[in-house]
């Protein structure tokens, strides 16, 4: 609950916005904003779709200010765990945000060191 919380209170362009949740004995439901254009993942690889380097350039740089937020600009630290191109989304002009915080880590607010031991998707541990 105080993960979703807090989660919950995170508002950046780059974040895939979470707009409510219900938890009922052992059912959870989580509600995000619509994004219409999918994964990263499936922009990249799709077969005939072939994005230029400046719109490449501008969704990278979408996620680094996505995970700047979340490291040094956020009440509490988040430190994702699980980045990659399937927890990316674009929105209805491919601006990319990140999503997809099951795995994240909360940081007390003067806290410069964790220890996230192996978290996240084989093949794409973070880089945090």
């Amino acid at each position: 609950m105080t993960e979703l919380k807090i989660i919950g209170k995170t508002h950046h362009k780059n974040l895939v916005k979470l707009l409510g949740f219900c938890i009922e004995d052992n059912h959870f439901l989580l509600v995000y904003e619509l994004m219409k254009n999918g994964a990263l993942s499936y922009f990249l690889f799709k077969e005939g779709m072939l994005p230029t380097w400046s719109h490449r350039s501008e969704m990278a740089s979408g996620i680094a200010r996505g995970l700047l937020y979340l490291h040094e600009e956020c009440d509490t630290p988040i430190i994702h765990c699980d980045i990659k191109p399937q927890n990316v989304l674009l929105d209805s002009k491919y601006n990319a945000k990140i999503s997809d915080f099951g795995l994240s880590k909360l940081l007390k607010k003067d806290q410069t060191r964790t220890d996230t031991c192996a978290r996240g998707t084989v093949g794409y541990l973070a880089p945090e």
